[in-house]
């Protein structure tokens, strides 16, 4: 398996660069921006157009450069991984799938097939740098200044200036089994921040089992790694693997480490920062509010406090960024792309689940739209009920619709029609109540702890229904293809190809009202 570590000129954030901006995808800005609130919003606009990566090279405050937008679009997201087309990313899945639950193969084919992901992870094992790039420059004690970093503040009710795409690294204090997170740091002084993650993962795990030993948590944050860094670290996919190893397999070659100047922590050798420190269990201070990706500031709230005692960059470090808000965002086209990394696992523990969407309107996790092979009564429900538990980042899911396997689930106006003309909601709308819920949706009643609707817009079987079916509208096979071979003959050849302008079906989408007006 091809990975970018072999397609790249460098194997690091700076190889990227240079990648996309050989294709005409990287805007260098030259003139002078402030990280605080002008910055995301310029970015804003540019990733909202579809626009190409940012380099400001003209930082108000800081020396460094700040990179932004670079997973702005799934094109540049599948370069990260070293990939053209959004299909590779299932075949991917499929390997991945094969490491979820493996099984005893069938025959030579499928032996052969799991011998080669075997010898995929044999070549994932991370490497090791005796000097690596992140150690070029060192600042302990007293010279360890966070003020120095470019911290983006993106919107006016935020608390303060934060780091989004840093890799939290942590290690459990009883196995020593490393975890990397993408977790947001907010700055409370020149030496401190505050760490905002989910009690479920796997850094707040680790501090509730320091605080329990009566230990600090180490905790080190590699800021400007390669994208596929970041993908492999925002990926909870529960395979009993190490991030770094599951970074080697989205590479197909492993990952290069250094050991921290301070920490029994290893980081990415080609980091353009490094920071290290501790936590005090129980030491903690207000973090927020601070702009999410449901739209909203997300309240204040007491987060662990990280003392950082040392930071190693590289010469002319480059500081790798993104902000959250409402769709479109970086983090909205890295849940499109991993969506297709995610069906095949699915399937492999949903079989009847054909294909399934995450739409970035729906916050990318709120609403999942399901299409399956339908075959028994009562099938979408279980279907719903599967892929609520099937992976732990669908625990948050509010919404899952499931549809008939003809759907085609991308297609708004499908799915629509499959809701409007399926479903009864006396009948096929089914609550869970008081469920385990993300503390940043605030439609929940209460604060944690919400509901979860299943909606069955399938067609209805056996004793599904009381009464018959209607039939489906439908024209022969012959007929289509009498029509085809007509079709230039009726002079319509020009329109093959062609997709219908949204707006034409009453669709008043942002980007279309924009592109009307230009066409005026």
């Amino acid at each position: 398996m091809d990975g970018p570590w072999t397609r790249r000129p460098s194997r690091d954030l700076r190889g990227f660069l240079e990648l996309i901006e050989g294709r005409g995808q990287l805007r260098r800005i030259t003139a002078p921006v402030d990280p605080d609130l002008e910055l995301a919003a310029i970015a804003d606009r540019v990733l909202a157009r579809g626009g190409p990566a940012l380099l400001f090279e003209n930082v108000v405050g800081s020396s460094m450069p700040v990179a932004v937008n670079l997973l702005g679009t799934v094109e540049r997201v599948l370069w990260s991984m070293g990939m053209e087309r959004p299909e590779e990313l299932e075949e991917l899945g499929s390997r991945l799938a094969l490491l979820q639950q493996p099984k005893p193969p069938k025959g030579l084919k499928e032996a052969a097939r799991f011998g080669g992901v075997l010898w995929d992870l044999i070549r994932s094992r991370p490497d090791r740098d005796l000097t690596p790039p992140c150690h070029q420059q060192v600042f302990k004690g007293e010279q360890v200044n966070l003020d120095a970093l470019p911290l983006l503040r993106p919107w006016p009710g935020d608390a303060g200036g934060v780091i989004t795409l840093g890799l939290v690294i942590t290690k459990d204090p009883e196995t020593g089994v490393p975890n990397v997170g993408v977790y947001r740091l907010q700055r409370q002084s020149a030496q401190t921040m505050t760490v905002h993650w989910l009690s479920v993962r796997g850094g707040a795990r680790h501090l509730r089992k320091a605080a329990a030993l009566g230990k600090k948590l180490e905790v080190a944050v590699a800021i400007g790694v390669h994208p596929l860094l970041v993908m492999a670290a925002a990926t909870p996919i529960p395979v009993q693997l190490s991030e770094w190893l599951f970074a080697g397999l989205y590479a197909g070659e492993g990952v290069r480490l250094a050991k921290c100047k301070t920490l029994d922590l290893e980081v990415p050798s080609h980091s353009e920062v490094v920071l290290e420190g501790t936590i005090t269990p129980g030491e903690q201070l207000p973090d927020g509010p601070c702009g999410d990706h449901m739209g909203f500031y997300g309240g204040a709230e007491l987060s662990p406090l990280v003392r950082f005692h040392c930071v190693t960059q590289r010469r002319q470090p480059i500081f790798l960024t993104t902000f959250s808000g409402r769709p479109p965002k970086e983090e909205a086209m890295l849940a499109i792309a991993l969506n297709r990394l995610y069906t095949p696992i699915l399937r492999q523990q949903i079989p009847e689940i054909v294909d399934f969407f995450l739409p970035m309107e729906g916050l990318s996790y709120k609403l999942a739209i399901l299409s399956i092979d339908k075959a028994y009564p009562g099938q979408a429900k279980r279907a719903a009920m599967a892929f609520w538990s099937a992976l732990p980042q669908f625990t948050y899911t509010k919404f899952v619709v499931v549809v008939d396997r003809s759907i085609a689930i991308r297609d708004p106006r499908q799915v629509i029609w499959a809701i409007s003309a399926q479903v009864d909601p006396q009948r096929d709308l089914f609550v869970l109540e008081d469920t385990p819920f993300d503390s940043l949706d605030f439609a929940s009643e209460r604060l944690g702890l919400g509901g979860r609707l299943a909606i069955d817009a399938t067609t209805k079987i056996g004793p599904e229904k009381r009464h018959d079916w209607g039939e489906a509208l439908a024209r022969s096979p012959e007929l289509e293809a009498h029509i085809d071979g007509r079709w230039a003959e009726l002079g319509l050849a020009d329109l093959d190809g062609i997709e219908p302008d949204p707006a034409l079906f009453g669709y008043a989408l942002e980007h279309v009202l924009e592109r009307l007006a230009a066409r005026t």
